[in-house]
């Protein structure tokens, strides 16, 4: 059972508004369906987006922020708990730990580095948490023919591809992790498709 969602997303806003719109939703139904977010801690971009909007939904919020980014990232005062960790690494680990499964917004170089190291670490079995790629306006696009060119170079084998969920907005994030509007289990909207 999902209890808590990693979500990664930018410490921008980025160029669309919906962006922004599906950061806030997404906060919005975790808060709505007590699914406790676990995040990078900033309160900037869209990550305080997600933030702000889970917490005024009622929702449960801990940020992990690394002390050299404390400040930088503007570490979010109004959250249910702000962790300040030594460094990006314990931040990564302490995000992975502490959560059931992940949901990646758009985002930048850190949002990748953080995509990759849990789709990484699922390949090597090291976790078999889901995650599921929010593909705003086919933000993900390029990012999934990569991985079919990684795929069909013989770099990785296909059962990557089941290995992460694309979905087209926030609002199918929780049902594909197979959360419905009573908080139970049901079954995952779709796979990723190659």
């Amino acid at each position: 059972m999902i209890k808590s969602l990693c979500i990664f997303c930018g410490s921008r806003h980025g160029t669309s508004p919906k962006y922004h719109a599906q950061a806030a939703r997404l906060g919005e139904l975790c808060g709505q369906y007590a699914v406790d977010v676990v995040y990078g801690g900033g309160h900037v971009g869209l990550m305080g987006v997600v933030a702000d909007t889970a917490m005024a939904a009622g929702g449960t919020v801990r940020g992990l922020i690394p002390e050299r980014l404390l400040k930088r990232e503007v570490g979010h005062p109004g959250i249910s708990e702000l962790i300040v960790t030594e460094n990006m690494f314990d931040r990564k680990d302490r995000m992975i730990a502490e959560s059931d499964a992940f949901a990646v917004l758009p985002g930048g170089l850190g949002t990748l580095d953080e995509l990759f190291e849990v789709l990484t670490l699922r390949q090597l079995g090291y976790h078999r948490k889901p995650i599921v790629l929010v593909n705003v306006d086919g933000f993900w696009d390029p990012l999934n023919t990569l991985i079919r060119q990684v795929v069909e170079h013989d770099f990785a084998d296909a059962d990557v591809y089941p290995m992460m969920q694309i979905v087209q907005d926030a609002d199918a994030v929780l049902p594909a992790l197979g959360i419905d509007e009573d908080g139970g289990d049901t079954e995952p909207l779709r796979r990723a498709a190659p």
